[in-house]
């Protein structure tokens, strides 16, 4: 199995930004796709952005597009999330998780236990 964890969240305004990290203890990191989630309290959790496992292919969310931009380090093991322009409605935890394939939906095969995110106003 792989173990996510994810690391980079706090307290910004909004306007900031944000870069977030996610490191796995697998060697084998390079043949996952790797995505990211994010879940407020009372609510679902969402998508926010995928990539495939080259780095070559990526998808976001609408709500996130042109904001966030995901990247990975294969030879660091590490997936990042970059924020800009971040709104007080991004305050959330922040997963990442690995799949087979950066299809959506995508298809999840382990969970990290996410970072809080938390923009004033």
């Amino acid at each position: 199995q792989v173990q996510l964890v994810a690391s980079g969240g706090g307290l910004v305004q909004a306007g900031g930004s944000l870069r977030l990290s996610c490191a796995a203890s697998d060697r084998t990191f390079s043949s996952y796709a790797m995505a990211w989630f994010r879940q407020a309290p009372g609510k679902e959790r969402e998508f926010l952005a995928v990539i495939s496992q080259t780095g070559s292919n990526t998808d976001y969310s609408n709500s996130v597009k042109g904001r966030f931009t995901i990247s990975r380090d294969n030879a660091k093991n590490t997936v990042y999330l970059q924020m800009n322009s971040l709104k007080p409605e991004d305050t959330a935890v922040y997963i990442c998780a690995a799949g087979t394939r950066w299809n959506r939906p995508f298809p999840v095969i382990s969970w990290g236990q996410g970072t809080q995110v938390t923009v004033s106003s």
